[in-house]
């Protein structure tokens, strides 16, 4: 086992060695697909900081995928400190040599890095706080936007630097058609009936059809399921854990989903996706328009994305736009990775 893979497993000892390294700590403490949006900030940072033992503040439940950022087989990062969010007590990771704020840019995620003493903090401009900084790029995509506030400091950033490591797992199907009819939030959610209608289509067509989801997910999966006319045993939704969910769509032939976290592993590890967008546009939170594996569909319409009924635009893509976007897609290969 390597020093850096030590470190990630248990305890940081690097820190009690006489000549211990400096320490480098990242806040991103959001979920799941706006995790996946900073690995390229990640990985550059890796780069960038060979020397320093590098600290990620993020969800404990996000552990399992971080491990998958990779470089050069090591990890991106030595330790995940738990942090539940900004109202969360600060962490104790006292005077570390640079603080980033991959969070956002208001005053309250600043506060919880100077919080920290670190000798150096890379942030968006925060003049509540006192911080400088460059200026917050208001509609950029987020993988854009944390490159460019490394960029401002020298730190050089592949935006496309997205893929992640595949693990194994035994939930996966290869070459099914995954569907996911989940979503954070109400406006971001397009009906079950629909999702049940592209499921039977799919089956119609010969493909094995996964619903996946997570545990407060499972009433809707069972319920496309059931409409669909699937086994249950082909809903997943509830009883994958993360790595296993990573694992599933990286061996599908394809995934249709909502503007979601799982639209963002589709994109590390190159699952062909057809993504529906409601209240907020593609540009701002889409996989890459230049890869033809992944297709966005949007309406047009800019609404609120916790909104507490479905976003009219998301309304307004209908089954058949969905289906013609899945004949659309390149072929997926089987890929059998373990």
């Amino acid at each position: 086992m390597t020093a850096r893979a030590a470190a990630w497993l248990g305890p940081d000892t690097t820190d009690s060695t006489p000549h211990r390294r400096p320490r480098l700590v990242v806040l991103r403490a959001r979920g799941l697909g706006d995790m996946l949006t900073a690995v390229p900030a990640l990985r550059a940072l890796a780069r960038a900081f060979p020397e320093h033992t590098r600290v990620l503040l993020a969800p404990h439940t996000l552990r399992g995928l971080i491990e998958l950022v990779t470089l050069h087989g090591e990890p991106v990062v030595d330790r995940v400190t738990p942090f539940a969010g900004l109202d969360a007590p600060v962490p104790a990771e006292y005077g570390p040599d640079i603080a980033i704020n991959l969070h956002g840019r208001g005053p309250r995620s600043h506060r919880v890095l100077r919080a920290l003493h670190p000798r150096r903090l890379l942030a968006f401009g925060c003049p509540a706080e006192g911080v400088p900084g460059p200026r917050w790029p208001g509609d950029e995509h987020d993988v854009r936007r944390w490159s460019a506030l490394l960029a401002h400091d020298g730190i050089p950033v592949d935006p496309g630097d997205l893929a992640i490591d595949v693990p194994p797992t035994s939930w996966a199907v290869p070459g099914a058609t995954v569907v996911h009819p989940g979503a954070a939030s109400p406006a971001r959610r397009w009906p079950p009936s629909r999702w049940a209608e592209v499921a039977a289509q799919e089956r119609r067509g010969g493909r094995r059809v996964l619903v996946t989801g997570s545990a407060t997910e499972r009433p809707i999966a069972m319920a496309v399921a059931r409409e669909a006319g699937l086994p249950e045993g082909d809903v997943l939704a509830g009883r994958t854990g993360l790595r296993d969910l990573v694992g599933v769509v990286a061996r599908a032939g394809r995934l249709v989903c909502g503007d979601t976290g799982i639209a963002h592993v589709a994109t590390a590890v190159g699952a062909p996706s057809v993504v529906l967008f409601g209240p907020a546009a593609p540009a701002q939170c889409g996989p890459p328009p230049e890869r033809p594996q992944h297709v966005s569909l949007w309406a047009g319409h800019h609404g609120d994305p916790q909104a507490s009924t479905p976003d009219p635009g998301l309304l307004r893509i209908t089954v058949g736009d969905v289906l013609t976007a899945l004949d659309l897609l390149p072929v997926q290969r089987v890929r059998q990775l373990g």
